[in-house]
Parts: C-alpha cells; structure tokens; sequence
C-alpha cells in the first residue's frame, strides 16, 4: 500500500483534504545534485542507466517533498528505439541529424520491441520503486505522437515547427503513417510502464498548441484519444496540452482521469471549457517561482482557491526552470501542504 496516496485519490475525483502537489521536471536541473550528476554523465547516459535514473527520480521526493515521482526519462527515447538518431547537444537541445522527412524516411522508421529498446527504462521503474518504498505514487511519461512528430521532421527544437507542420499538410499521408507509428509504439511502451509498476501515466503534448484547433484534431488529438483508449482501463492517464486550452471539452470526454493545464488558461476558464467534472492539474507559472517565497505561498492559496481543493492537483503549467532556488521550489510544495491550515 502506498503511504501517501493523495495524489491517487485526486485522479479518482475523491474528496481529500488538500490537493495533491507535484511540478513538472521536479527530477532535474534546479537541484544541485542532479547538476552534480550531470557533471559527470551525459544526458542520455542519465536517462539509459537505471541506478542514475532512480537516483534522481527520487532526490526531489527527499528535498522538496511532493505528493508523486515522476521517473526521470526524456520524450526522445521512444523516437530512437524507432531507428530515429537522437542527440543531445549543449546549448542546441535536441538534435536529430537524420529528421524524418518524405515517405521513404517513414518507411525507415521501425515499430520496435519496446522490452528490447527500452529495457533500461522499465529497470529504472523498478529501481525507483525500490527506492521509494512505497512512499508516494510514481508517474511514467511520454511525448503525444504530434509533439514526437515535432522533433522527428524539424531535427530540432523550433519556436514554430514549420518543417513539421509543412509534412502534415504537403504529405499528409507520410506524417499519418509515422503519426501511427509512434502512437503504436507509444502505447506499447506505457503499458509495459504500467505492468512494471508506474502507478499512473501523462502525456504530455508539448507542442498542441501549435496548431490551429482544426489541425490539431487531425494531427494530435486522435492520436492521443488512441492512446488514452488504450490505457485507461489499466491505470489513471493524464493529458497535458501545452497551449491547448481550445481542446479541453474533448480531453475531458476522452476517459482521461485528469488535464493538465498551462498559465495562459485560467482557473474558471478550465473549469468551465471542462465541464467541471473532470480533475484539473496545474497551473503555475513556472517563471513565477522566482518570486519571493513569501509571495510564491500567497499566490499558491489564490490558485487553489480558483481551482477549489477537489479534484484538482497542484502543479506548474509548464517544467519547472533551471535557475529556479530549491528554497523557492520548496516553498511552493509547502503552500499546497498547508492549504487549509492558515
């Protein structure tokens, strides 16, 4: 039995005492000891090593104290246990030299064994779970197949992915044979998530937001709805849209036990664009934690109080910044705990 199963609770739209607390990319760069780690190791060094992964996918649950683990992996390796080369290079992001960009690239592209290409990570599950004994639930990830999309036709991060989009509409029927593709393997790899331990899962659509509410049916959401179809019977999905406040009425008719929600959207917009009968999870903005943590305690209280404490999990609305202080981190996790004690 988990010891602290709020956040579990939350999923299921239970009435708790306060909400649940965790942050995007709490396993990471803010921390000092991750960036001691990422001295010594590579990114995807971190990511392929299991005892690395659980190291840090546990560090925040010791230092800052969150409700949920997120297990300490990239979007990017479902794409290279695809036959799609993935770099990570300093100060560029990711790189992919070979981006997948006409029908014979898609054809190139494999649906893998995701026990054989992704070994390391279901390792890494077990680890962790080891490691957090139960403590708090852990949460495994992917990419949307559109936000995979993304990074396979640019080769790189983009401020508007018009290499992706261009394939889309210029040769739809190449960017849907590679769409299905990573959403087969992406199901694939979250129910073997599922069957090492994660006790729930989240996509997360970094880049919805790029398309208008239209394309964004065709090219993302349908995909998404596949997967979460695929899933919901055997664990509690949550879908993050970056920037997709537009889909929030499908996302909450999808079977999905909870949307994450960005900064740009509001409490009462949410809930109502929602139907109000789903949980929501977010949404602060993650350059707001580097207020005073006096200030970062007072906004806290005014988020949940828009949310309100039931279904509802109190995260940031995007990853949380590397130059944000542990101190400031940790006063946002405090404020959600003492919700309900001012």
């Amino acid at each position: 039995m988990i010891k602290n199963d709020l956040f579990l609770r939350a999923l299921k739209g239970e009435t708790v005492s306060r909400p649940p607390v965790w942050m995007m990319r709490q396993a990471g760069r803010y921390l000092p000891e991750f960036r001691a780690l990422k001295e010594k190791y590579d990114f995807f060094t971190r990511c392929r090593t299991p005892e690395l992964a659980a190291e840090i996918t546990v560090q925040p649950i010791d230092i800052i104290g969150p409700d949920a683990a997120i297990l300490f992996s990239d979007i990017l390796v479902i794409p290279q246990a695809m036959n799609i080369e993935v770099e990570m290079k300093d100060g560029v992001g990711p790189w992919l030299p070979n981006p997948v960009r006409t029908m014979a690239d898609v054809d190139k592209v494999v649906v893998p064994d995701v026990h054989e290409e992704l070994g390391y990570v279901f390792d890494a599950i077990k680890l962790t779970k080891e490691q957090l004994d139960n403590r708090v639930p852990l949460i495994g990830f992917a990419g949307s197949p559109w936000t995979i999309l993304c990074y396979a036709v640019q080769g790189q991060g983009s401020k508007n992915f018009d290499q992706a989009k261009g394939l889309c509409f210029s040769q739809p029927q190449a960017a849907h044979k590679l769409l299905q593709k990573i959403t087969d393997t992406t199901i694939a790899y979250l129910k073997a998530k599922v069957a090492t331990g994660v006790n729930a899962v989240q996509i997360f659509d970094s880049w919805g937001g790029m398309l208008s509410p239209v394309d964004y049916q065709e090219f993302s959401w349908k995909y998404i709805q596949q997967i979460v179809d695929a899933l919901k019977d055997e664990t509690e999905v949550i879908v993050f849209g970056k920037g997709c406040w537009f889909a929030l009425k499908e996302m909450a008719e999808s079977g999905a036990s909870a949307i994450g929600v960005d900064w740009t959207c509001s409490a009462r917009n949410a809930r109502y664009l929602s139907g109000g009968n789903i949980t929501l999870q977010g949404n602060f903005d993650p350059s707001r934690l580097l207020s005073p943590p006096g200030e970062i305690k007072k906004m806290v209280k005014q988020m949940i109080d828009a949310f309100g404490k039931d279904r509802y999990i109190a995260n940031l609305g995007h990853g949380i910044l590397p130059n944000i202080p542990v101190d400031n981190a940790r006063a946002f996790v405090d404020a959600v705990k003492e919700y309900g004690t001012y």
